[in-house]
Formats: C-alpha cells, sequence, structure tokens
C-alpha cells in the first residue's frame, strides 16, 4: 500500500506542474484578495476539518459494528446515518420503534464515533397523494401531505428529544432541488423552507447544542421544476425565502465529475455541461453565501467522491474513473481543498461505506469506498479508502484525530 501512496504522490508532483502551466489554480494576487472570505468565519460549529463518511447501520448489526471499526482505522471522526421517518413510523401515527436508532445511537457512543443523522423518508402513508414521477422515475422522497405536516415537525422533535446531547448534528433532507427527491416535482424552495423550519425548530426546542444542517443539493444545471433546478439557483431561492435563520450550517455536495482541480469554468469548457460538473462547484455556492451577506457561516460537504461505475449503460458512465484514479483524485483532492477551503468547509462527508444490500446493478455500489460479497462478512477495502486511511488528516483545533 505504501508503494501505492507513493505512486499517488507522484502523480500528484506531475499534476501540479501541469496546473503551473495551465494556470488553473489561482494567482498569487486572487489567493491574496481570498474570494472566498475565509477570514469572515467566526466560531465554526465544526473543526476545519471534520472528517466523516456516510454508512448504513439499520438493518445489520454485524455490518454496522464493521462499518464503525473501518470509521475508527481510517481516523474519521464521524459517520452520518439515516433515520428515517418511515422506519421510525411504519405503519400510522400510533406507534413509534425506537428500538434500533437506540442501539445505533449506543454503539457509535461507545466506539467514540460522532453521529450525524439525516432526517427525512416520509412514510407512505403521509405522503402526498398525487406524488409521482412524470418521467417514469421512482420517487426516492416526497414531503408530507398538508394534514401530515404537524407529524412531519413530530418526527423531527421526537428524534431530537430522545437523543438530546448525543447527536452531533441533524442533516434535514436531501437534494430538494430534485424532482425524485420531492415527490415527483414540482421543486420548490419555499417549500422546502416551510418544511426545513419546522423541523429545526422542533429539534431547537429540545437540543440546542446539535448543529443543523441544511439538504445538500444535487449539482445540476437543470432548469425545469419537474425534473429539477439548478443548485445555484435553488441556494438564491432559498436565500430569498430567508431560510438561513433555521439553519447553522449550509450543506453542499462535492461530486467529482472531474478532477478535482478543474475549475467550475474549466469545468464548463472541457465538459460542456456546465460549471455543476466540478468537484469545486461548491466555490460557486460559497460566493453566493457571500453575496447574501452570509459570508460568516460555515459548509459542510455532505456527499464527496467519485464514481468507478463500468457499465456502459450507466447514466454515471460519462465521468467514471478506475479505482485508482479515484484514489488519486481523492488524495488531490483534500490536498486542494486544505490550501483552498479552511476554514468555511468543516465537516466532509465521503460516500460511502456501502449498504451489504447493494449489488453491482446498483449505482450507488459504484461510488462507495467499501463495498461487499454477497457474504457480508468480506467487505472489499478499495484503494481510495486505502489511500484514505494512510492520508495525514488535517484539523484546526488540537484533539482532533
Amino acid at each position: 500500500m505504501r508503494r501505492g501512496i507513493a505512486q499517488i504522490g507522484y502523480a500528484f508532483v506531475g499534476i501540479f506542474i501541469i496546473l503551473a502551466l495551465s494556470n488553473w489554480l489561482p494567482s498569487g494576487d486572487d489567493a491574496a484578495e481570498d474570494p472566498f472570505q475565509a477570514d469572515a468565519i467566526r466560531g465554526p460549529q465544526f473543526p476545519s476539518f471534520t472528517y466523516g463518511i456516510q454508512a448504513f447501520l439499520w438493518w445489520d448489526e454485524y455490518v454496522a459494528s464493521l462499518a464503525l471499526h473501518w470509521v475508527k482505522e481510517a481516523q474519521f471522526s464521524h459517520v452520518k446515518q439515516f433515520f428515517a421517518w418511515q422506519d421510525l413510523q411504519p405503519h400510522d401515527q400510533t406507534e413509534w420503534l425506537f428500538e434500533r436508532s437506540d442501539e445505533i445511537v449506543t454503539e457509535t457512543e461507545e466506539k467514540e464515533v460522532a453521529l450525524v443523522i439525516r432526517l427525512g423518508g416520509v412514510p407512505k402513508w403521509a405522503r402526498r397523494s398525487q406524488d409521482h414521477s412524470s418521467e417514469g422515475e421512482e420517487v426516492v422522497d416526497s414531503p408530507p401531505a398538508a394534514e401530515y405536516f404537524p407529524a412531519w415537525a413530530e418526527y423531527c422533535g421526537r428524534v431530537a428529544q430522545r437523543y438530546a446531547g448525543r447527536i452531533a448534528g441533524y442533516q434535514i433532507w436531501n437534494e430538494p432541488n430534485l424532482a425524485r427527491e420531492w415527490g415527483g416535482g414540482p421543486v420548490s424552495a419555499s417549500e422546502y423552507i416551510e418544511l426545513l423550519k419546522a423541523c429545526s425548530a422542533a429539534i431547537r426546542q429540545y437540543d440546542r447544542q446539535t448543529i443543523i444542517i441544511s439538504a445538500g443539493f444535487a449539482p445540476t444545471g437543470t432548469n425545469d421544476p419537474q425534473v429539477a433546478i439548478a443548485d445555484d439557483v435553488f441556494l438564491r431561492q432559498l436565500y430569498e425565502g430567508e431560510f438561513q435563520q433555521y439553519i447553522d450550517v449550509l450543506g453542499a455536495h462535492a461530486v467529482g465529475y472531474t478532477a478535482p482541480e478543474f475549475s467550475p469554468e474549466l469545468a464548463e469548457t472541457i465538459t460542456e455541461r456546465g460549471r455543476w460538473a466540478s468537484f469545486r462547484r461548491i466555490e460557486d455556492l460559497r460566493k453566493i453565501m457571500i453575496e447574501e451577506g452570509d459570508a460568516h457561516r460555515q459548509m459542510a460537504i455532505l456527499e464527496m467522491g467519485w464514481t468507478t461505475d463500468p457499465r456502459p449503460e450507466s447514466q454515471m458512465a460519462w465521468f467514471a474513473v478506475d479505482e485508482q484514479t479515484q484514489a488519486e483524485y481523492f488524495y488531490r483532492a483534500f490536498l486542494y481543498a486544505e490550501e483552498h477551503w479552511r476554514p468555511w468547509v468543516g465537516l466532509i462527508t465521503l460516500i460511502y461505506i456501502a449498504d451489504p444490500a447493494w449489488t453491482i446493478q446498483d449505482e450507488k455500489y459504484w461510488w462507495s469506498l467499501i463495498r461487499f460479497h454477497d457474504d457480508p462478512r468480506y467487505e472489499i477495502l478499495t484503494p481510495a479508502f486505502h489511500a484514505l486511511m494512510e492520508m495525514p488528516k488535517v484539523c484546526d483545533r488540537a484533539d482532533c484525530p
């Protein structure tokens, strides 16, 4: 493995020679001006950086224990887990099933791993009856029907009350700028703000020390509410509704469409798709925060990764990389982020420690850094995960890993 790390280092030196010649990185003058206003951050919610990974701890206790073992081995301090409403109240409002969530909270504490909980996953009995996808794409999530909106707030409050003081942060929803994550459309920033407001108030009623994070937005250039709203457009719409009063940290997704050093401008030119098709897309979102007078607020990367999906029919084929390139890109991404994104980026959550139910036919399988054979007792550690385990971690606090 150390030989592999050396290869990564040589590749890194070579690429930065190319970057210097091509002027991809900011000039000295630009760096001195600091377009991201790092000095504006006051009292950051997360140490920069806080290393986390998204896992799937719910159904298999053995896999959950194994996943937390690898979180510790990699010197990550946080794990993100979905506490779906539909798992806590699958049938109706009359029962709460907290047994598995209790076990997860206890085990993460015992293993000294901080827990970030994602909220969402509306049960079918609480969804709007008209929600569907006009293009036949599966609806992943849906906002609650009007009559069940109080039940949504109760769900957020019940979780916060039960685990007060034990949860590092709450992510409220995921990718609300996509129709498939919003009942099939139309996407609505104002509706997300109402959902966020209710959930945030319920959490803060019981736990004022936890960190509330907005949903991460899917990077996309599409602007059709029936399909998706571009992440930068959606963020501006949220600021128009003053959503920032309901969060502590802005969530974002840093998806590896291109090499980590590619600027949004360069990605727009090379991919012919748009500024969104770049790992550094979050820099565009940071500039919107500054324009909106919100420069003091930290960002959290809630999904970061590159896919290795080899299937020709995959929608991800146009930006998939091989496993060695994936490892190099992660390594280089963190080196870039260390120089340019501190302290305005705090939490960085990688994707994923796979759900053992995923197969090679599942798109998410190919993003995963740890995967499983048919028998979940045998895990596959990718070259990227090995590189991340051995990568030196940086932090602005003495007691960080």
